[in-house]
Order: structure tokens, then C-alpha cells, then sequence
């Protein structure tokens, strides 16, 4: 706890650290309340490393304002613009990074743990983990849960040449998922419907 017991100021000096101390305070606590909200998004900074060996990289990084200010000059009465805006509202970002290579065995394992590693922490759940309807392929995808509900989804898929992971921020489910495929850089993951779950569901603790 931070006590200030003065009240008089008796220099421009002392006024001024007073003035800079309240300014940290403000700063720290608004830093901490962002660390707090923004808790369901992932790092993904690990796979960097990746992109000058890649023949082709998606880096996309959409937050919350970003969000609103594209759907702010989308039409409620055109159909597939009022489909967007829906499938947009709730969402507070959307982040995807994805690597095509022309040859296997560019990324290793670590770099998928990089990922999984944070997927452990409480609140997020492995929900199901697929095949694509392309051979050699694996997708994982993790929700987290919390006091509101479902507030973040990531998924993770891997080929021999290809890694994607996908996060997105609020409120969103399998099914909002598929349609968002194709929009705001969300590849198309090609997933089987009611494909077989490779592994039970799990808690990530």
C-alpha cells in the first residue's frame, strides 16, 4: 500500500514527484487491469523464428478497436456484410499466425509447445483434437472458460510443411469458428464435421 501524508507542497520539486508517483500508480494499475483482460491471448512470438524460412506467412493481429472500426462500415441490410458484422460481435481479437514451407521439418516440436505451454494455464480446455481431410494433418483446439463463458479459442494445426495457430478473444464457439473461416485472415481448415476425436477432452491446468 502506497500512503501519501502530505498535503502541503512546499517546492515545485516535491509537487511535481508527488504528480509523477500518482502518474505510476495510474500507469501500473492500468497496465494490470489490461494484463487481466487481455490474459486469454496467446504469445506467439516464440514462432517468429519461423517466417525468413517460410515460402508464404499470415501474420494477422486484430484487436478489440480494430474489430469495431471494420465492422463499423459494414451494411446491416446486405446480406453478407449483416453475416460478418454477427459472427464479429463479441469478439475481442482476432490473431492468427500461419507458415507454409517448401520443405518438412522446418518447425520442431518445441515450437508447438511454445503454444501448448500457455494453453496449460487455468481456464483453458483441450476440447477436441481432429484430422482434415488432408492426410498427415493434426488440429487442436482449446477454449477457455470462465465466469462469462467461453471468452477465448485457439486452435492449433500442423502439417508436414504447414503450421497455423489461431486465437481469438470473447465470446466464440465451433460453430461461429467454421464461419469465420475466410475472414479477417482465418484460414480454411478444411475440418471433417464429426470427425472422430483422436483423444478425449482434456483440462489444462
Amino acid at each position: 500500500m502506497i500512503q501519501l501524508r502530505t498535503k502541503i507542497f512546499p517546492s515545485a520539486s516535491l509537487k511535481t514527484l508527488y504528480l509523477q508517483s500518482l502518474l505510476t500508480v495510474f500507469f501500473v494499475t492500468l497496465s494490470a487491469t489490461a494484463q487481466t483482460n487481455d490474459n486469454a491471448r496467446l504469445q506467439m512470438v516464440a514462432l517468429d523464428h519461423l517466417a525468413p524460412r517460410a515460402a508464404e506467412v499470415v501474420d494477422i493481429q486484430i484487436d478489440e478497436r480494430l474489430l469495431q472500426v471494420a465492422t463499423k462500415y459494414l451494411s446491416g441490410s446486405e446480406p453478407d456484410e449483416a453475416r460478418v458484422r454477427e459472427l464479429v460481435a463479441g469478439l475481442k481479437g482476432i490473431y492468427v499466425k500461419s507458415f507454409e514451407f517448401g520443405e518438412e521439418g522446418v518447425y520442431t516440436e518445441a515450437d508447438l509447445n511454445s503454444v501448448r505451454a500457455q494453453l496449460r494455464a487455468p481456464g483453458w480446455s483441450r476440447i477436441i483434437e481432429v484430422r482434415s481431410r488432408r492426410e498427415e494433418e493434426n488440429v487442436e483446439i482449446y477454449v477457455r472458460t470462465g465466469a462469462e463463458g467461453i471468452t477465448g479459442l485457439t486452435v492449433i494445426s500442423f502439417a508436414p510443411r504447414e503450421l497455423t495457430v489461431i486465437n481469438i478473444l470473447g465470446a466464440i464457439d465451433l460453430d461461429k469458428l467454421s464461419r469465420l473461416q475466410g475472414q479477417f485472415g482465418i484460414p480454411q481448415l478444411e475440418l471433417e464435421r464429426g470427425g472422430r476425436a483422436a483423444k478425449p477432452p482434456s483440462r489444462k491446468n
